[in-house]
């Protein structure tokens, strides 16, 4: 029988959000990070009208998308690169830019993926101590080795909700060996676009890479649409090992609508921070600790790995999902995803109430 390279056959297969739950009625999903505001109503009429051509394959340049995205960040669309969400992109430079002999470098609670990209090109993963959740500097550079090739860092962060500042990441980039690629994950930047801290220019100095999604702020996870800035020669070799029609038509048109919308998108950000704020308060009130989150999403700290379990157990009975966070390197806490604020007071008040009972 066939069999698998070595490498692929040790990996573990993704740890996807479990939704299980023995409840009926209406559940209250909290666990995938997902939008709980549907994205601009511009978009529907803009799929609509792309329907027509669908028996076309779609712009493997996305022209249009990259234009549009050019002119909202002012920034050079050449340079861009669009893939099937932000993981297209991940992978696809991982494969370029590690592999057996160059290792990957990640804070230890990095958001998951990057060490699946890394496994699949049989890269070494070196994870860096974190202080208090929150990615340290000068241990992400006293980690570099010889053989380091590529560092991802996610900001804001994936569990965790926090950031570094622009000042922290230039001092990141500065430390690091010019032949090491810093790939900057900004999945959540738009929530955190108002301190005006965007790190577009630091592409210039060609040795990082910017993400993008439009899973989060523009609420369409659905549509798998992800891109990034590069530098010309790096843009140039990741562009080889993309799908060239990675990013359907469909989805180019729903996006370009969504991004010639940016009133919505801010309101959607601005409705999102409301919330999450006013139940973090809530949570730390009676007695959780709540990390500060620049996302839409809060990690909320349940003291043991036990009270996590049980807290997450607890919660599923009544149909409410959050996700756990031991994969992550976090044992003894959830993230809980903003959602409606009649879901949040609900989830909040049951989190309350098993506080109140099980950790005096």
């Amino acid at each position: 029988m066939t069999i698998p390279r070595d490498h692929i056959q040790s990996m573990a297969a993704y740890a996807l959000a479990d939704l299980s739950t023995a409840a009926s009625g209406d559940i209250i999903s909290l666990s995938q990070n997902e939008s709980f505001r549907p994205p601009s109503p511009k978009v529907a009429e803009a799929v609509k009208g792309a329907l027509s051509q669908s028996m076309l394959y779609p712009d493997p340049d996305w022209r249009d998308l990259r234009e549009e995205l050019a002119d909202v960040h002012a920034i050079e669309g050449s340079r861009i690169l669009c893939g099937n969400g932000s993981l297209d992109l991940i992978a696809a430079i991982a494969s370029v830019y590690s592999g057996p002999k160059r290792s990957v470098l990640v804070p230890e609670h990095a958001y998951p993926f990057f060490r699946t990209a890394a496994a699949l090109s049989d890269a070494r993963v070196d994870q860096v101590t974190e202080v208090d959740a929150t990615v340290s500097v000068p241990a992400m550079l006293d980690a570099a080795r010889s053989d380091t090739g590529l560092v991802f860092i996610a900001n804001p962060g994936n569990p965790t909700g926090t950031r570094l500042s622009k000042k922290d990441l230039v001092r990141l980039r500065e430390g690091l060996r010019d032949d090491i690629l810093l790939v900057i994950d900004e999945a959540y930047g738009e929530f955190a676009d108002l301190l005006g801290e965007r790190c577009f220019d630091m592409v210039e100095d060609g040795n990082t890479i910017v993400l993008r999604t439009f899973s989060k702020a523009y609420g369409m996870a659905g549509y798998r649409v992800g891109w990034g800035l590069f530098p010309g020669s790096v843009q140039r070799e990741v562009r080889k090992v993309l799908n060239p029609n990675n990013v359907s038509s469909l989805s180019q048109a729903a996006v370009l609508a969504a991004l010639r919308d940016q009133r919505y998108m801010r309101e959607t950000c601005d409705l999102t921070v409301q919330i999450r704020d006013r139940i973090a308060t809530d949570l730390e009130s009676a007695g959780f600790k709540v990390y500060p989150s620049f996302t839409n999403f809060l990690l909320v700290d349940c003291e043991t790995e036990a009270n996590a379990d049980d807290l997450d157990q607890r919660l599923r009975e009544e149909g409410i999902l959050l996700r756990k966070q031991a994969g992550a390197g976090l044992p003894g806490m959830v993230r809980m995803t903003v959602g409606t604020a009649k879901a949040m007071n609900v989830a909040a008040d049951r989190m309350i109430k098993w506080r109140a009972i099980s950790c005096r």
